[in-house]
């Protein structure tokens, strides 16, 4: 398996037209912790990603790049900005590539991840969508498959399930988020949940 503009393409359909089951979910766990509107602000960014024609772009970095931009006007939200920047990350480290096999996700995804983390000023441990990054990069180190990223990514919010939010609004309440999934933890297992049924359905 490796990532190709076509194939990036397919990802993006895959999640945008997964955000219908998706968003009520997401915006119920939000509404725990915040806003209420996680799911709704990641319909509109996917919304805004599969828009973009990026099925005959020349290299995966220009693909890559080509959907940072879309996501960042796409919406304005921390979260949003968080996944801008993983794109944008992304598409400089695969500048001029025109495919990228999957031995190398963990070292992508490591450099995404280092971005996030200065970008949103949190920290591994803190019960964001940094720690289900986390998960994955170690995980795929050792098997480079949708799949073994989906299982980190549902272990990651099974394990931080137990302990409180440390930064953002949900900070605020404390012990309280004990027991509550985190929304942006919560939206990347299910995402990453998607993209593996979809290649399981297709081999």
């Amino acid at each position: 398996m490796s990532i190709t503009p076509a194939g990036l393409s397919s990802a993006v359909v895959t999640v945008n037209g997964a955000m219908g089951e998706m968003e009520q979910a997401l915006n119920a766990a939000d509404a725990r912790l915040g806003d209420g509107d996680t799911g709704t602000m990641l319909a509109r960014l996917f919304a805004g990603l599969a828009k973009t024609d990026i099925s005959q772009t020349a290299d995966v970095g220009a693909a890559f790049s080509a959907l940072a931009r879309a996501a960042a006007v796409s919406t304005g939200s921390s979260l949003g900005t968080l996944v801008a920047t993983a794109l944008m990350t992304l598409g400089r480290e695969t500048k001029g590539r025109v495919a990228v096999d999957a031995d190398e996700f963990a070292t992508l995804l490591a450099a995404a991840l280092d971005a996030m983390m200065s970008r949103g000023k949190a920290s591994l441990g803190d019960k964001t969508v940094l720690d289900s990054i986390d998960a994955i990069v170690r995980r795929v180190s050792e098997e480079p498959t949708l799949p073994a990223a989906a299982d980190a990514a549902m272990s990651a919010l099974e394990t931080f399930r137990s302990r409180p939010n440390r930064v953002g609004r949900a900070r605020m309440f404390g012990d309280a988020t004990i027991g509550v999934d985190d929304p942006g933890m919560l939206a990347v297992a299910k995402i990453a949940e998607a993209l593996a049924k979809d290649q399981t359905a297709d081999d």
